[in-house]
């Protein structure tokens, strides 16, 4: 239980690599890489856009946008309101607290 375990990498690279201190090998090869003699080219642009929307996903996204503001908007709307609640709850415990203080002091 105590006692130290190696990682495992979760995608093997397929080199195998000694457990051993060797200080001439780089990478698990002990010669020097060689330059790229290949003739590398780019890509071919593609002459289609990259998104095609078609009226049916363009209905779609312009409705699950709407549902999206919609239901922000409630949210926030009910969270105003919470807040002005909790507002105008505590203002009237403070007129009444300060009632019962004002009448207190008169009686003394």
């Amino acid at each position: 239980m105590f006692t130290p375990k190696i990682p495992v990498n979760d995608q093997p690279t397929g080199q195998i690599i000694p457990l051993t201190t060797n200080t001439t090998a780089v990478d698990g090869h002990p010669h020097a890489p060689t330059d790229c003699h290949c003739q590398h080219q780019a890509p071919a642009p593609s002459s289609r856009p990259a998104v095609q929307l078609t009226p049916g996903a363009l209905a779609l996204l312009v409705g699950g946008g709407t549902a999206a503001v919609l239901v922000v908007g409630a949210v926030l709307v009910s969270m105003l309101l919470a807040v002005a609640i909790t507002a105008g709850s505590l203002a009237i415990v403070a007129l009444v607290v300060r009632s019962l203080l004002n009448s207190e002091a008169k009686h003394r």
